[in-house]
């Protein structure tokens, strides 16, 4: 399963929602496999069961209907309790909500049911990064990064080099996003961190290089016209800007970045 839970912009933020959960992360549920006396058939009706509810929950959360998708991940461990998945997706979810604890006990928890799991390592790395515990998050970005099967390694050098951001080492940053570009040369992410790194050092010529890419693959979303404008500005590309800026006036005419094109606020 390769379900990421964060948004990338060199920004560390996830989404918070207050909601309450009946007992979904409780040590109940945190038990490991039991031995039923099921047959195999049974079991793989059960395990079949469980794998459409997960299916259910990832549909739910990706739609942010994070009540509902804890309902469905609940339900696929009443099927089957040492389902890593789940409580690697769970441990998304409970991230996203702000409930640290929750997260961290359900990703350490999927950890000791499959310790050498890419994916869990993955998004346990990624919630360390995201609560001050780098180090530690980087540790399991390397060991993912061991991992020869695992197919995600530019989302990985691409994680780690936010993180090395947070640790104020630009120089890892900038090798692992520039290994994570010739991982994965397509990811919006990789390209607009890359980007924005150069931009911020003054190399503005390597950082249009980067975030050209992007405005001809149509990934434009506020931000990124927003840089691609501070980018041509400074590069003294008049045209260029003015065209950037009328393609942020007609798709995001409200945002943030529109104002500040409006205000000509390019430093800030």
């Amino acid at each position: 399963m390769k379900i990421f839970g964060m948004h990338y912009r060199f920004v560390f933020g996830a989404v918070c929602c207050a909601l309450v959960l009946s007992a979904c992360a409780t040590k109940s549920t945190l038990e490991g496999p039991k031995n039923d006396g099921l047959s195999g058939t049974e079991n793989m009706d059960k395990q079949k069961r469980a794998s459409i509810r997960m299916q259910l929950a990832i549909d739910y959360y990706q739609q942010g209907q994070q009540k509902v998708a804890l309902e469905e991940i609940k339900q696929a461990l009443i099927s089957s309790p040492d389902l890593v998945d789940a409580y690697n997706v769970r441990g998304l979810i409970f991230m996203d909500m702000g409930e640290k604890n929750l997260a961290e006990d359900n990703f350490l928890y999927a950890l000791k049911l499959a310790p050498n799991n890419s994916d869990v390592a993955q998004n346990y790395g990624w919630f360390l990064c995201q609560n001050g515990r780098e180090k530690q998050a980087m540790a399991y970005f390397e060991q993912v990064l061991k991992d020869p099967k695992y197919t995600g390694v530019g989302k990985t050098l691409n994680t780690a080099g936010i993180c090395s951001i947070k640790m104020k080492d630009d120089a890892a940053a900038e090798r692992y996003f520039m290994q994570a570009f010739r991982a994965d040369p397509s990811n919006p992410s990789v390209n607009i961190n890359l980007s924005k790194m150069l931009f911020e050092r003054g190399d503005y010529e390597k950082a249009h290089f980067y975030i050209e890419r992007m405005v001809k693959a149509e990934q434009l979303t506020p931000e990124t016209l927003w840089l691609a404008i501070k980018i041509e500005n400074k590069r003294g590309d008049q045209l260029s800007v003015s065209s950037l800026g009328t393609q942020l006036r007609r798709r995001y005419p409200n945002s943030k970045e529109y104002d500040l094109l409006q205000r000509g606020a390019f430093n800030e």
